[in-house]
């Protein structure tokens, strides 16, 4: 019997080993990769990489998406804290692959390189540290390196004349704006808001028991104010909550807001609306923050202060698309609380919304749609 030298052996070995992991195993050579299926694999928002970034500063992004489970400074029903979880299971249809729409007529994942960041881990118990946490991850994202595969949007907009990532937030309650407006103040000084919703969130931050109270989810706008955050030059969109009385319009305009209510879409018309918008914020930075509860409860009822008479989803996403084009520095999407859901309705509208948001980031002007129209005749 002939041995081989002792020396020799690792190559055979090697070359043995090679040679067994060159053939495909059942699976793969049958099948292929496994994929994840719309209704399966780690939860993500539209299937996009996910990625812990506050931990990880190596990997770079030009959108990130970005959970706030924040809900502890609601006036009505919490549960907003679940809305990060709801609208990335909402969004489970929706992927980077399959992102053209007819109405946008592109698809935003191929113009920027956008991943999802997990959630911020904010502390449930202590309102004024949440807060401090939420500015501080929003802060930590803000300022890092943009990936460069967006076309630049941000740096003429910047103090500092440097591009920046944008970050679409999806809440929890409307508190988080107040730490998101002080982060974007930071690079971008005051900022033009455009802010849907059923409620103006301006009321007086007087009254409670301490300075952290009397900060919630209708107070946010009004501390943003008396700390110079925001320009003159924003406006609401859909309101139609109940109030006081009408010194509140009139602290409403102190604080720098103008006001479409919701039936004025009946009486102007949503290119109206769509052009007093743009009017009113001008070429200012710009923020884009949505409540749910823009929309009519019939179509979103998963939402903490649900008010009759909205809008629908069709005419508030038109409104959207004629947006594009301003100079948006982030957005958000709140108040989604899906323990008042039916069928994940109100988590796949905001989701879709949500991806409207990404393409304001990275489209230049609303999109021109050829509508071929056929009559009657041509039918006959």
């Amino acid at each position: 019997m002939r041995y081989l030298p002792l020396a020799l052996l690792p190559v055979v070995y090697a070359q043995q080993h090679a040679f067994e992991t060159k053939q495909p195993e059942p699976w793969t050579a049958k099948y292929g990769t496994q994929i994840d299926l719309s209704y399966t694999g780690p939860l993500s928002y539209s299937h996009l990489p996910y990625t812990r970034c506050l931990d990880d500063s190596s990997t770079t992004f030009d959108i990130a998406i970005l959970g706030m489970p924040f809900d502890t400074a609601t006036s009505y029903r919490p549960g907003a804290r679940f809305g990060p979880y709801a609208i990335r299971s909402g969004s489970r249809r929706q992927s980077p692959g399959g992102g053209y729409t007819l109405d946008w007529m592109m698809n935003p994942y191929t113009r920027a390189e956008v991943i999802d960041c997990g959630d911020v881990p904010i502390n449930p118990y202590d309102n004024a540290l949440a807060v401090d946490q939420m500015e501080t991850a929003y802060t930590t994202l803000l300022t890092r390196p943009v990936n460069g595969r967006a076309s630049a949007r941000t740096a003429k907009l910047a103090r500092d004349g440097v591009e920046h990532p944008r970050i679409l937030t999806l809440g929890g309650d409307h508190t988080i704006v107040l730490p998101i407006l002080r982060s974007l103040h930071q690079i971008y000084g005051p900022i033009s808001v455009i802010h849907f919703d059923a409620h103006i969130d301006t009321w007086p931050s007087s009254g409670g028991f301490t300075r952290q109270s009397r900060v919630n989810h209708g107070t946010y706008f009004t501390f943003a104010f008396e700390e110079g955050l925001m320009s003159n030059t924003s406006i609401h969109a859909g309101i139609r909550n109940k109030l006081e009385g009408p010194e509140l319009i009139e602290h409403d305009e102190e604080v720098g807001f103008d006001l479409i209510m919701a039936d004025d879409i009946d009486d102007l018309g949503i290119d109206e609306i769509v052009k007093h918008i743009r009017q009113r914020v001008g070429n200012s930075p710009v923020y884009l923050s949505f409540d749910i509860d823009t929309i009519d409860p019939g179509q979103a009822p998963a939402t903490g202060t649900p008010e009759p008479a909205g809008w629908t989803s069709r005419e508030t996403k038109r409104i959207l698309r004629g947006l594009a084009g301003l100079n948006f520095v982030g957005a958000d999407i709140v108040e989604v609380a899906p323990a008042y859901d039916n069928a994940d309705i109100t988590a796949i509208l905001a989701a879709g919304i949500a991806d409207d948001f990404l393409t304001l980031f990275v489209t230049d002007e609303p999109p021109k749609r050829q509508v071929k129209r056929r009559t009657l005749a041509d039918e006959l």
